[in-house]
C-alpha cells in the first residue's frame, strides 16, 4: 500500500470534522432553526391545510417542493398523515381518537405523540376511510411512499457532507422536531393547556397566541373551531405565521385560498329576529357565543363585586366562574355541584346560563322546521330583552342586527 500524504490526509480529517461548509457554532443553529422551520411550514401548509382539510388549493410547484422536503426531513407519507388527522377531527376526545390526552393521558401524547401516530397509520380502516384524495401518482407511489425512510437517510448524507460530524447532530434535531412539536405539544397540550377564542365541540385550546414556532399550529381552539379555513388566526392580537407564508404564495400565485374564518355583519337592527337572523346565528354562531360569554363573564365579576361590597365571602362564585358559560358536557363531574351551587344563589347568572343553553338548542336541533325555529329565536331575544338583565338586553340587540 502507498503511504497517505500527511497534507491529504488533513484534508480528509478536516473535512471529516468540519464538513464542506465549515460554519461555526452560531451558524449551525441558525442553520438548524432555517431548516427546521421550513419543515414546519411544510407540515402545516402542505399536510394539514392543503391536503388533510382542503383549505387551500397548490399549484404543483408548491405541492412538489413540499412533498420532496417531508420526505427528506420527516419520511412522512402523506396519505396517513391526512388520514391519521381526519380520523382525529371526526372522532375527536372520543375513544377512537388516535391522540387525545383525554382518552390516552397527557403524558403518553406528550412524550409519544409520534408513536400514536404511527400505530394509527398501520390502522388499514383508517386508511381507507380517511385517506381519499391524497398524492397517488407515479412518484408517491414508488418513491415517498415506497421508500419513505430513504429521504431522511438522504438528508443524513447531505447534513454529513455539509457540517462533518456536526451534521449528525443537526439531522438528529431535524428528525426529533417534528414528532416533538406537532405530534407532542400540538395533539397534547393543543388539548390540555391553554386559552379558548370559542367553546368548540372538544377540549381544544389556544396555546399561544402568537403562531410562530409551529407555523401557527398553537393557535389549535381557532383551528377545531374552523377546520377548514386556511387562516388560523381570529383575533387581532394573534398572528399565524403560516398564513403569512400562503398569503406569500398566493402573492406568487402558487396557492388560493379556498376558506378563512367566517365575519360577523353588523346592520340595522330588525325589529324582529326572522329566519335571517337564524342563518346568521347558525353561520357565525361561535363568534356570536363568544360574545354570549363575554356578557356572561361581566356579569359574574358585578356579583362577585357586590359580593364583596357586603363583606361577604366571593369564593365559590371564583371557583364557578370558569364553568358558567361552558357547555354542559364540557364542565367536569367535579365542579358540578359548585356550579349548581353558584348558580342557586344568583338568579341572574342562573337565567343566563339557562338562556345561553336555550340559544345553542336552535342550531342543534333537527325535529322543528327553519320557520319554527325563527319562531322561537324571535320569543328568545323578547324575553332575554324583558329580563331586567343588561348584558342579556344588549346581546339581544346585537343579535338582531347580525347579518349573512
Amino acid at each position: 500500500m502507498l503511504p497517505i500524504d500527511g497534507s491529504l490526509l488533513d484534508l480528509v480529517v478536516d473535512f471529516l470534522i468540519q464538513g464542506v461548509w465549515n460554519l461555526h457554532g452560531w451558524q449551525l443553529i441558525l442553520f438548524t432553526l432555517a431548516v427546521t422551520h421550513v419543515t414546519m411550514i411544510s407540515v402545516t401548509v402542505f399536510l394539514h391545510r392543503h391536503q388533510a382539510h382542503r383549505a387551500l388549493s397548490l399549484h404543483p410547484i408548491a405541492s412538489h417542493f413540499f412533498r420532496f422536503w417531508l420526505w427528506l426531513t420527516t419520511g412522512q407519507v402523506t396519505k396517513e398523515w391526512a388520514a391519521v388527522h381526519r380520523k382525529h377531527h371526526a372522532r375527536c376526545e372520543q375513544a377512537e381518537d388516535p391522540h387525545s390526552p383525554h382518552i390516552h393521558g397527557i403524558k403518553k401524547v406528550l412524550l409519544q405523540g409520534a408513536e400514536l401516530y404511527r400505530t394509527e397509520s398501520r390502522n388499514q380502516e383508517t386508511l381507507t376511510r380517511f385517506g381519499q384524495g391524497t398524492p397517488d401518482d407515479w412518484i408517491e407511489r414508488n418513491l415517498y411512499t415506497r421508500f419513505s425512510w430513504q429521504g431522511v437517510g438522504l438528508m443524513l448524507l447531505i447534513d454529513l457532507t455539509l457540517f462533518g460530524a456536526a451534521g449528525l447532530a443537526v439531522w438528529a434535531v431535524q428528525m426529533a422536531w417534528t414528532p416533538i412539536m406537532a405530534a407532542g405539544i400540538i395533539n397534547g397540550a393543543g388539548h390540555y393547556w391553554g386559552y379558548r377564542n370559542f367553546e368548540a365541540p372538544d377540549a381544544s385550546t389556544n396555546i399561544s397566541p402568537w403562531g410562530i414556532l409551529i407555523a401557527g399550529e398553537e393557535l389549535h381552539n381557532n383551528h377545531h373551531t374552523y377546520p377548514s379555513s386556511a387562516k388560523l388566526s381570529v383575533k387581532r392580537y394573534e398572528f399565524d405565521i403560516g398564513w403569512m407564508y400562503i398569503r406569500l404564495l398566493q402573492m406568487a400565485r402558487l396557492a388560493t385560498v379556498k376558506k378563512t374564518p367566517p365575519r360577523l355583519v353588523l346592520g340595522s337592527v330588525r325589529a324582529v329576529a326572522n329566519e335571517e337572523t337564524l342563518e346568521a346565528l347558525i353561520a357565525n354562531r361561535y363568534e356570536i357565543m363568544a360574545g354570549y360569554a363575554k356578557g356572561l363573564r361581566a356579569a359574574c365579576r358585578q356579583e362577585m363585586q357586590a359580593v364583596r361590597a357586603r363583606g361577604l365571602d366571593a369564593s365559590a362564585l371564583q371557583a364557578a366562574r370558569r364553568w358558567l358559560h361552558r357547555d354542559a358536557d364540557r364542565v367536569p363531574a367535579s365542579v358540578l355541584a359548585q356550579l349548581a351551587k353558584a348558580r342557586a344563589a344568583f338568579p341572574t347568572l342562573d337565567r343566563m346560563v339557562t338562556m345561553r343553553e336555550e340559544l345553542r338548542q336552535l342550531w342543534l336541533s333537527r325535529s322543528l322546521t327553519r320557520e319554527q325555529l325563527a319562531a322561537d329565536l324571535a320569543a328568545w331575544c323578547h324575553r332575554a330583552e324583558a329580563s331586567g338583565i343588561a348584558a342579556l338586553h344588549e346581546f339581544s340587540v346585537r343579535l338582531r342586527a347580525t347579518h349573512v
